[in-house]
This record gives C-alpha cells, sequence and structure tokens, in this order.
C-alpha cells in the first residue's frame, strides 16, 4: 500500500518497544529517524537514514520540520521513526499528515509508550493529579511561563544548557529562583537518574541530553488566578461567608478606591513587602467585581482577561504587528487613532470627556489639561504659565470671603499642575512626596525633641523650631 507508516521509538531502550512497532521495522528494509540520538536505535533490525544532518544545517526549527516533511513526502511510501510517540511533542507528525492528506497519501499511527510515563515513574508521581505537559521550547518562548504553578508540570526535551536556560528564565516569572525541580535524565532506560536543584541552576547540570526532562512540584499554597477565583467563589457561595454574600458592586466602591490608594502609598514608601500584601487586596477586589458580575450573567473572569489582553495587542501594532514607529509622537498619534477606531470614529462630544470624577483632584486636573493642550488650548511658552501664578496669586493676596478665597485658591491650584505639565512633572506624584517628605522631616524633629527632653511647649519660639527643622533635614533628607 502507497502509505507513510509513522513508528513510535518508545521513551527508552528496546523494552518499550510495542510488538506492533517491531513488526514493521523488521520487515521494512530501510527507514528514516528523525534523530539517530535514541536508546533503540542501536537495537534496529533494519537499515536507516537520519535527519540529524538537517538540525545542524538549518536556522530554525520549523525549516528543520518543513525538510523532514518534505523528505518523507517524497519518499512515499515509507517507514519514518520517532522518538516516544508520533502524537506527544512531535511537530512532524502533524505536519507530515496535513501534507499526506493534500497528496492523497493514507498515514498510519504506531503509538509508542511516551516519555511521560517514565519520567513519571521515575519521580514516583500520578500523573492524572492535574499534571500539565509541555515541550520546553514552547515555554522557553515565552517571558511569562504560560503554566498553573498549583498543579505539577512537566517539560519534555530539555536536551541542553541554551534551551534550559531559556527555560528557567520563563519559569523564575512564575517560581521563586531557588524553588526545588527535577531534572529526570534517561528515563526509560537503565541508567536513569532524577536530579533534585534550585530552578535557577538547571542550566548548569552537566547531565543534560536528548533523554533529559524537567519536573515542577505544585506550589504549595494557592497561587494561580484561577484557583483564586475559586477561592472568591466560595465566599459568595451559600456555604460561604454572611458579609461577602451580602456585598454588591456598589457596597464595595469606596474600598475599591481606599485599597487603590494604599497601593499607590505602598509605592510611595518603596516598602516592597507592603507593596505585595497591598496589591493583593487589590486583586481581591478586582475578582470579587468579577464574580458578581459573573453571578449576574454579565462577564466572567475570563472575559475580562481577554478584554485586556486583546485590547493591549490591538493599541500595541508596533509589538504585535508590522507597524513601524520612530517616536513617541508617531505613538501616541497611532494610540488616539486606535482608540478613535474602537469606538466607531465617532467625534467625542468634549475634547476633555472621559476624565474619571473619582480621581484624585491634582490627578483628574492635569488630565483635563492635558486633553486641553491636544487641541491647542495652552500658553505657547512656560513663560505664560509662569505670568499666570504670579497674576492667580496677587488674587489669592486680594481675595474677601471664605469663598472667593477659595475659588482663587483653587485657581492658582490649577495653574500650577500646569506648570507641572509644562515641567514633565506628575503633580499627584510630586505632591506625595512632598508629603511624606514632611511628615519624614516633621516626625525627626519630634525624635530630636523626645532626645532632649523637649516639647512642643516648652521648645520657644518659631526660630527654634525653624533650627530643630533644619538640624531634622540634614539627618533625614
Amino acid at each position: 500500500m502507497n502509505e507513510i507508516v509513522i513508528v513510535g521509538l518508545g521513551a527508552g531502550d528496546g523494552r518499550y518497544l510495542t510488538r506492533e512497532a517491531w513488526a514493521i521495522l523488521s520487515a521494512a528494509e530501510r527507514i528514516y529517524l528523525r534523530t539517530a540520538h535514541h536508546p533503540v536505535v542501536a537495537e534496529l533490525p533494519c537499515e536507516w537514514e537520519s535527519f540529524d544532518a538537517i538540525y545542524q544545517a538549518a536556522d530554525t526549527f520549523p525549516e528543520v520540520y518543513n525538510n523532514i516533511t518534505e523528505t518523507i513526502i517524497n519518499h512515499a511510501p515509507c517507514v519514518y521513526a520517532v522518538p516516544g510517540d508520533p502524537h506527544v511533542g512531535e511537530a512532524t507528525t502533524f505536519l507530515i499528515q496535513e501534507s499526506a492528506e493534500k497528496a492523497n497519501i493514507p498515514v498510519r499511527i504506531v503509538r509508542g509508550l511516551s516519555f511521560i510515563e517514565p519520567t513519571l515513574g521515575a519521580i514516583g508521581i500520578d500523573g492524572m493529579d492535574g499534571l500539565q505537559v509541555y515541550d520546553a521550547m514552547q515555554v522557553a518562548s515565552h517571558l511569562h511561563a504560560p503554566v498553573n504553578p498549583d498543579a505539577p508540570l512537566l517539560l519534555g526535551q530539555v536536551y541542553a544548557g541554551m534551551i534550559a536556560n531559556e527555560v528557567k528564565l520563563a519559569l523564575m516569572g512564575v517560581y521563586a529562583a531557588e524553588y526545588e525541580v527535577a531534572l529526570v535524565h534517561g528515563a526509560g532506560t537503565d541508567e536513569a537518574t532524577v536530579e533534585w536543584l534550585p530552578l535557577h541552576l538547571i542550566d548548569q547540570s552537566e547531565q543534560l541530553g536528548n533523554l533529559t526532562s524537567l519536573y515542577v512540584p505544585a506550589r504549595p499554597q494557592i497561587s494561580s488566578i484561577g484557583n483564586f477565583a475559586d477561592t472568591i467563589a466560595i465566599l459568595r457561595s451559600p456555604d460561604g461567608c454572611p458579609w461577602d454574600q451580602e456585598q454588591t458592586p456598589q457596597s464595595l466602591r469606596a474600598g475599591l478606591l481606599e485599597e487603590a490608594a494604599e497601593v499607590v502609598d505602598a509605592l510611595d514608601r518603596d516598602d516592597i513587602d507592603n507593596l505585595r500584601e497591598e496589591l493583593g487586596d487589590l486583586l481581591l477586589h478586582i475578582v470579587m467585581q468579577t464574580q458578581m458580575a459573573t453571578e449576574a450573567g454579565d462577564f466572567t473572569l475570563s472575559d475580562v482577561i481577554a478584554g485586556i489582553d486583546a485590547k493591549i495587542k490591538r493599541r500595541h501594532p508596533h509589538v504585535w504587528g508590522e507597524l513601524e514607529i520612530e517616536t513617541v509622537a508617531d505613538l501616541n498619534k497611532t494610540w488616539d487613532a486606535i482608540k478613535r477606531a474602537e469606538k466607531g470614529n465617532t467625534a467625542p462630544q468634549s475634547a476633555i470627556e472621559n476624565v474619571p470624577a473619582a480621581l484624585p483632584a491634582l490627578a483628574r486636573s492635569q488630565k483635563i489639561q492635558k486633553k486641553a493642550r491636544k487641541v491647542g488650548f495652552d500658553w505657547p511658552d512656560i513663560q505664560g504659565v509662569y505670568d499666570k501664578i504670579a497674576e492667580e496669586l496677587q488674587e489669592v493676596k486680594e481675595a474677601v470671603g471664605e469663598e472667593e478665597l477659595s475659588a482663587e485658591l483653587g485657581d492658582l491650584l490649577f495653574v500650577i499642575v500646569n506648570l507641572a505639565s509644562w515641567l514633565g512633572v506628575d503633580a499627584e506624584t510630586a505632591m506625595r512626596e512632598a508629603n511624606l517628605k514632611f511628615i519624614r522631616r516633621f516626625q525627626g524633629m519630634e525624635k530630636l525633641m523626645a532626645d532632649r527632653a523637649l516639647t512642643w511647649q516648652t521648645v520657644g519660639d518659631i526660630e527654634a523650631m525653624e533650627a530643630l527643622w533644619q538640624e531634622s533635614k540634614q539627618i533625614v533628607g
């Protein structure tokens, strides 16, 4: 029959060849091997030709796989043998099947034992316990590994230090550098070994080879977004917490704003431990809001993630597309054009619309003025801003009554925010940092007073306080 037979050679030596595979190999005069670097090759009962030379000559793996596919199609009928099972981590199988279908050439698959079973046996774990299986190269192609840390992970084909290095960098976005993992070498052979070591050292192993796999145990605590969403769903369930069950999207609004503010506060203080905790509190609110929307049938957490991921990629065609952008100005124009297209290219009712009212006053003022500047409503140079500040300051001095004073002071603050934009400074951040600086210096004064048994009543006049202030500045900055 004019067919292509793809045979799985199993995971190790000849013990793991199936009877069907052995019968086909024994009957064949000559076969093609994806690679001769496999323990069973020494026991083959037929002549063979490998594609290892193609791996050496080609620049990319797709080029290798395409060359192999073309050769097999052109030499049909033939027998093509691959490591493990033809449908586990074997890209050429699917390419050959696709090409053969177009050429009306039948393809027969002869199963083989994949690397998975011997590897699990070497480690002594159950493969049905939520195991994730990836090709190492697939994980290495990501900057942040797309894996679930709450489930065990098995990566095949960690065959060299270079791929191991790329794998560890991707995985260290999910696991700690010191996280204990296992390299399994030679699974399915008498020389099989399991090497436990910290994740960051896997590329330094001296045993890496074609039969090396990486096993990563599940993290001991829930740390995936999916399982955290389940935690929140349990809180909202009939068997959950009465307080959480009673909450509505509006009842949690104030808490959401507060948690966002606490994240910013942790950033201001450069407090990494607190930042991690506060980001968790903010994430709790995001997932809780999403859970309530899911219960109402409005949208799911998957919808939220899919929406923001698609938006990011749509708005960055210079990263996930072929658009070339040379300047930040070009980038801003592209960004605005994409946003208009998303809204149906409808003209806005106002040039300064869609600035959230819940923003802190300084941040909202700066956003409003930024939108006004886009249509040209601003001073032609920074001197106009300085002149306006002097004018508004004089009006504050001349204001009469609380209402007029408040209005004039607001105008002065508004122009100062405009000055911040001219200087390239975020007004909200500058104000927060000024507050923190004052607190730091004021509390430094209080410590100096405590060390000297002084109180505010005994410290003296403003000149004495100023001296303490200057001294505190020298100490705390």
